[in-house]
């Protein structure tokens, strides 16, 4: 047992672990009038930066997070601000001209990611509680399956389709850009991790939403490829079992976070114990916050990381997956 386990923990020390760090994944508005947001893109810049921090990633469902970033960054000194894009239906799905558009758009996309609400696999199990029943919004809306799985993100098994085989291409001629698995199965997420081997893509992040469902035997075999884990709060809070409208503006398409029926099992307590298992060195931890009913992320990753102070990481783990595994990604010596 750690001597100092009694007085090694306060709040002024998880506030000096911010010093530095970086969040991959703050979703600040504008957004849905139907989700508020928490904070803007130049308050959250000016809270990191005033915390401390040296970097953040805007993450964006239905634009190019690109030209946020560098808006922000002509107007907020003393940080970093990242953007790229999310290949969502609002881009028609496999899009490489909203690709390639992000890579000279604004401050330049430092991230492609392979969907969030727009992947087959999620789009098709995305549901609610209604009179004690779980619908799926495929099952109850024809038109759910016209208008969206049509055009939402799949991997296919075999050789890659003529987009996909495009957008792979770009990354991989942009070593700056880390790709994102997106919201897709874990069989598809490996197939990405095989495929950015195949084009030479050197920085690969398996999103949440994926690690979320691998066994330990799976999360090992992704890092044994070299793709990071991510690792964020946000699918862990009091707010996962409450449905958010955060992506389709219809009313009727209101679904729960994610498509998850009820609370993740395990919480921050389960990624401390995947941390400890497979490896600091292995994983980046952010936030996925921006939604009202949430703290700031600042906030939020303050307490992400105080949460892991408590279940024991040490400190060297702490920096790891706060400032020098999100810095690699980024190609930022922190």
């Amino acid at each position: 047992m750690n001597a100092n386990w009694q007085t090694g923990r306060s709040k002024r020390k998880s506030q000096e672990f911010l010093r530095g760090a970086i969040d991959i994944n703050v979703h600040p508005g504008p957004h849905l009038a139907s989700s508020p947001r928490s904070t803007d893109p130049i308050k959250a810049a000016i809270e990191a930066r005033d915390a401390g921090m040296s970097a953040m990633v805007i993450m964006d469902v239905f634009n190019m997070s690109v030209g946020t970033a560098w808006m922000v960054n002509q107007v907020v000194d003393g940080i970093d601000v990242h953007g790229g894009i999310i290949l969502n239906t609002v881009f028609g799905g496999m899009n490489p001209r909203a690709v390639k558009t992000a890579l000279h758009y604004g401050s330049g996309a430092r991230f492609v990611s392979f969907g969030a609400h727009s992947t087959l696999y999620q789009a098709s199990k995305e549901g609610r509680w209604e009179d004690g029943k779980w619908i799926t919004l495929k099952e109850t809306y024809p038109e759910f399956v016209e208008d969206e799985l049509s055009k939402c993100i799949h991997i296919p098994d075999e050789e890659p389709t003529k987009e996909l085989a495009e957008i792979l291409q770009l990354i991989a001629d942009h070593p700056e850009i880390y790709l994102v698995t997106g919201h897709v199965s874990t069989r598809e997420a490996f197939r990405l991790i095989e495929l950015s081997e195949e084009y030479g893509i050197k920085k690969v992040l398996v999103s949440n939403a994926v690690a979320e469902n691998m066994t330990s035997d799976e999360m090992q075999r992704a890092i044994d490829s070299g793709a990071y884990i991510e690792r964020l709060l946000a699918a862990h809070t009091h707010t996962t079992p409450i449905p958010k409208t955060h992506y389709y503006v219809e009313e009727k398409y209101r679904a729960m976070d994610e498509g998850l029926e009820g609370e993740t099992s395990g919480g921050v307590a389960k990624i401390a114990e995947q941390i400890k298992e497979h490896g600091a060195e292995n994983f980046v931890i952010g936030t996925d916050f921006g939604v009202y009913t949430l703290p700031t992320p600042v906030e939020g990753l303050r307490e992400f990381i105080a949460c892991l102070m408590d279940m024991g990481l040490p400190d060297e783990d702490i920096i790891s997956v706060t400032r020098t595994n999100p810095g690699r990604l980024l190609d930022m010596d922190v």
